[in-house]
């Protein structure tokens, strides 16, 4: 990790989501904080790049050990290079994730004041965010534990709120001032919301949090004790590999719970900075449609779409043409091998279709037809009894493992770009339209010696197909 000055505010960036309810386009291999939704940059690159600048050390990235090299990858395109991606090998909610963060931080900084944030959020106002930010800071010195208030512009069920309670003098900064906070309330129902906020004290609860580092370990004692004993011990056996923090296998063993229920309803140090920064969650297609800018008959688009007669419809295409006569407050969202269609008030019920698909054990709920790799990505084109059809795309530079199968043999075509093949002792260059046969059995590699990606077309036969038909000897990327 780069050195950091004594007052830089280091970000911590949680992104194990998988964001069910943004199917198809969010999937567990790859969920919607990798994905451009409301700017031209990633989720999570909007996300680092709002705490970027002479204010702010480098980030600390905590995320799933299956995104590890789409983390890497996408804060490398914006210069993000710095910092640290903690891996948890396995998802135990936001606390245990906050207290790695706040162990390995305090490890050399403990009064560092750490800006906690969702890979997963979208904010229009960023210089108001980070006003509230100096106000947060300030009672975050002052050994408070501080969130950030969204002033509600409707009644939402799908948000906590936050009761406001008396103002905390010394913290007024960047035209903000925090207050303490009175309780926080679980998401309600329609009338109460309404009532929350016609009554003008009740904030939405936004998921971010500002606080030392020493402060958040000294409440997760008090508060959560059993997380903090299960993360010490996973950063204690930690290790450190390709520029990942590993944490140890004892992180299992924390408790999933997130960091509202573990610190935030139980401190006596909670205080909120009211703002208005033009927040989301982004957490359902229908907050989609609440950030999209929209035509003159309210519907919002994105890719290749045409409607005739429709209204206040979020109609979004990955490639193919979605057309749409004739209707209403619809989700229309198609992607290449799916399609979610369902009334815009029923969006945040798109995470029961996915259980759904899970139960069913259907690829479709966690996989696209794109798979990303450390070097690159492939795509099924078509699949047969005993044959599959794959696109492959090896970044520059990238190299695959040094593997073999015992149930196929692999025919390799180039369309774009430059390959070394290995294959038992043979080293070969293959140049587009050119190709090699890669009998079974036979050890073999792939590499992209060239500067432009490398695209070449997989032809699989054999009797087995699977991803799990392959003994690695070699590999870049710290892979069994």
């Amino acid at each position: 990790m780069s050195a950091a000055t004594a007052d830089q505010i280091v970000p911590v960036i949680l992104s194990g989501g998988t964001g069910t309810r943004l199917w198809p386009l969010s999937r567990e291999g790859y969920p919607k904080q990798f994905w451009p939704l409301a700017a031209g940059r990633t989720m999570l690159q909007e996300t680092s790049w709002r705490a970027t600048g002479p204010g702010f050390a480098p980030p600390v990235v905590v995320c799933s050990e299956s995104h590890r090299f789409l983390v890497a990858e996408q804060l490398r395109e914006i210069g993000q290079e710095g910092g640290q991606v903690v891996l948890e090998p396995v998802a135990r909610n936001s606390a245990a994730a906050i207290a790695a963060a706040a162990l390995l931080v305090g490890e050399h900084r403990p009064d560092a004041v750490m800006w906690i944030l969702a890979a997963d959020h979208a904010i229009k106002d960023v210089p108001a965010l980070l006003g509230a930010l100096e106000a947060a800071a300030a009672a975050a010195r002052a050994g408070r534990i501080v969130t950030f208030g969204i002033r509600p512009t409707h009644p939402e069920t799908g948000y906590g709120y936050i009761e406001t309670g008396a103002a905390l003098p010394g913290t007024e900064a960047g035209g903000h001032a925090a207050q303490a906070v009175a309780r926080f309330l679980e998401k309600p129902d329609a009338a109460k919301a309404a009532d929350l906020v016609a009554g003008g004290r009740h904030l939405w609860n936004s998921g971010m949090f500002v606080a030392t580092a020493r402060t958040l370990l000294e409440e997760f004692e008090a508060h959560a004790p059993s997380v903090l004993a299960a993360v010490r011990e996973a950063v204690a056996d930690a290790s450190r590999d390709l520029g990942f923090v590993r944490l140890g296998k004892g992180f299992a063993a924390a408790p999933s719970i997130s960091v509202d229920y573990a610190i935030m309803e139980r401190t006596a140090l909670a205080a909120v900075v009211p703002c208005d920064p033009g927040w989301s969650d982004v957490g359902s297609w229908g907050s989609m449609w609440d950030i999209t800018p929209k035509d003159a008959a309210g519907n919002a688009t994105v890719g290749p779409v045409a409607l005739v007669d429709a209204r206040n419809c979020f109609v979004r295409s990955e490639g193919i043409l979605a057309g749409v006569v004739g209707l209403e407050d619809v989700v229309l969202v198609v992607t290449d091998d799916a399609v979610l269609a369902c009334r815009r008030d029923r969006a945040q019920d798109v995470k029961l279709l996915v259980e759904k698909l899970k139960a069913e054990k259907r690829r479709e709920a966690t996989e696209h037809r794109r798979v990303y790799r450390p070097w690159g990505s492939y795509e099924g084109i078509a699949l047969g009894s005993r044959f599959q059809v794959k696109r492959i795309m090896v970044r520059p530079g990238a190299k695959l493992s040094l593997q073999k199968h015992f149930h196929r043999a692999e025919h390799w075509v180039v369309v774009d770009g430059t390959a070394i093949v290995e294959r038992d002792k043979e080293r070969i260059l293959l140049r587009e339209n050119e190709s090699v046969y890669l009998p079974l059995g036979c050890v073999h590699r792939l590499e992209n010696p060239g500067m432009i990606p490398l695209t070449l077309i997989e032809v699989q036969v054999g009797s087995y197909l699977g991803e799990d038909d392959i003994v690695r000897f070699e590999d870049t990327y710290g892979r069994a």
